[in-house]
């Protein structure tokens, strides 16, 4: 089964708003997104939803993820806790950019109270349709994967 077009999705009550409409972004461009939650402004802890959607990708079950909180920060926290996820936090076009080029990142994180609206849709944009370049940044992933692997 192709699950190439998935997007597993999560947020925290701090960014509901701009999850909604970057799902509705991601459909418009094509992709079919998970949405694993939050769907009200009820107070939750983020690291719940990280959760969900780090272990999509981890398993494989979706090769891609998107998670909003606050600052981004708790979010990507909690996603590089898990084998295989290499979630970066975006700012901007060029972080958006460097995470895939350089980091091949599988989970993008934003923040819905420090980005605006139009900058999150030029983020994820970008962050789509930007290829990994392997190359001189193989070593260092493979560096990364090799961390996760060492007993504790």
């Amino acid at each position: 089964m192709d699950n190439s077009n998935k997007i597993a999705v999560a947020c925290d009550h701090g960014a509901l708003e701009l999850k909604s409409k970057l799902v509705q972004l991601l459909e418009k461009l094509g992709y079919e997104p998970l949405d694993l939650g939050v769907h009200n402004y009820d107070s939750v802890d983020y690291p719940d939803y990280a959760e969900k959607v780090a272990q999509l990708v981890s398993s494989g079950e979706a090769p891609r993820g998107l998670l909003l909180c606050g600052t981004g920060v708790g979010m990507s926290i909690v996603a590089n806790k898990f084998k295989g996820v290499r979630a970066t936090l975006a700012h901007d076009h060029y972080t958006a950019v460097m995470s895939r080029q350089h980091n091949n990142s599988n989970i993008l994180c934003i923040g819905a109270r420090v980005t605006g609206e139009e900058v999150a849709f030029d983020i994820l944009q970008t962050w789509l349709t930007t290829p990994y370049e392997g190359g001189r940044h193989d070593k260092r992933l493979d560096k990364i994967s090799a961390l996760e692997k060492k007993p504790e």
